[in-house]
């Protein structure tokens, strides 16, 4: 049966305090929101957010909505997702690798519903979409799995506690500026026994850009500034999840290098990307000069003999599992029957059945 906006409205009526919660924190980014719990959230700019409102605003979360409403917008947008395609599919593999059927699952951050295309009706029955950017619910590929779009921040979900028997997110939650939060929301709206299954940039994202830029501006302007935007660090991304309450955690990393004619070509593919900085430290100008000796620089340490420089993604993967009675627990403590020492002596047990036996 397919997803009704009524059915989506009762999900969230039962969370009245969380999105009045939501409401309070994307005013103060200047967003205003609608208050009725049935009604999709519809951000509208207000008043330009501060870069002081907390410890953890890093990112100018308005400015990233409108990069991503920019990219998607674009008539050459599809050219521009292949590491979104690839990134989803590989999370749908770990969906199809849970053996289960997921009646109800969420997508935080789903651009134009890249996982949604590699999933199937007998996998997942049900699926909301949630994003900041309208205009990639708007152009939302073909599925044949059941979906209802949604503008939602990934910090403040606007759905009643136990909601949801699957969420996933592909390149989303490294523009979030309150990971743990973010976390914590989704351990929220997970029902129990519910899992996670999601995907964001590392922190060795981008490093030959990065490095290349920061080389050519100490040599013509004397110092740099950060023109890539900080990520997490793969440990930093266990704690989090454990810290949510998620158990039966697996994180696991991947690098995609891709290859590009300059620097020139790989940065535009990031703003057609709409991965484009927007930390609130950044320069939004950059000299010209710097520019083409950034590009020699970089092709000078990374170039390839054909010409083309690599540029490094390296992606982070992760499931965690909502706490239940049914699951697998480990052994209590001192409940073991063989000790380290005897099973140094394994082999030699083995072996000497081996040879018994011949």
């Amino acid at each position: 049966m397919a997803t009704s906006a009524l059915e989506l409205a009762l999900c969230m009526r039962g969370s009245l305090l969380h999105l009045r919660r939501a409401h309070r924190a994307l005013s103060s980014r200047g967003w205003h929101t609608c208050a009725h719990p049935s009604t999709t959230m519809v951000p509208v700019r207000r008043a330009s957010a501060s870069s002081t409102d907390n410890v953890f605003n890093v990112f100018d979360r308005s400015m990233k909505r409108r990069q991503k409403n920019w990219a998607a917008s674009q008539d050459s947008a599809p050219q521009y997702e292949y590491l979104r395609e690839e990134i989803a599919d590989r999370v749908a593999d770990r969906v199809f690798d849970v053996a289960r059927t997921f009646p109800f699952a969420l997508d935080i951050g789903c651009g134009r519903g890249y996982i949604s295309q590699h999933l199937t009706k007998e996998t997942v029955e049900r699926l909301v979409q949630a994003d900041v950017c309208e205009e990639a619910l708007k152009r939302c590929v073909a599925s044949e799995v059941p979906r209802f779009n949604i503008i939602a921040d990934e910090e403040f979900l606007p759905f009643r506690d136990n909601t949801f028997d699957l969420v996933v997110s592909s390149l989303s939650l490294h523009w979030v500026n309150d990971l743990p939060q973010a976390f914590k929301e989704i351990y929220r709206v997970l029902k129990n026994d519910g899992v996670f299954i999601g995907a964001m940039f590392g922190g060795e994202t981008l490093y030959e850009l990065r490095c290349s830029l920061q080389l050519a501006e100490i040599e013509r302007e004397g110092g740099f500034s950060p023109h890539v935007s900080p990520f997490t660090a793969v440990n930093d991304l266990g704690n989090l999840m454990g810290r949510a309450g998620f158990n039966m955690l697996t994180v696991d990393t991947d690098e995609i290098q891709v290859h590009y004619p300059g620097m020139f070509e790989l940065m535009k593919d990031l703003q057609g990307m709409g991965e484009s900085n927007c930390a609130w430290n950044r320069r939004c100008l950059l000299h010209r000069d710097s520019m083409l000796a950034a590009a020699a620089i970089y092709r000078e340490m990374y170039g390839e003999e054909d010409g083309s420089v690599p540029a490094t993604f390296q992606i982070y993967c992760m499931i965690g599992w909502k706490p239940h009675e049914s699951q697998a627990k480990p052994a209590k403590r001192g409940s073991a029957t063989m000790s380290f020492g005897e099973l140094g002596k394994a082999n030699e047990i083995v072996s000497k059945s081996k040879k018994d036996d011949t």
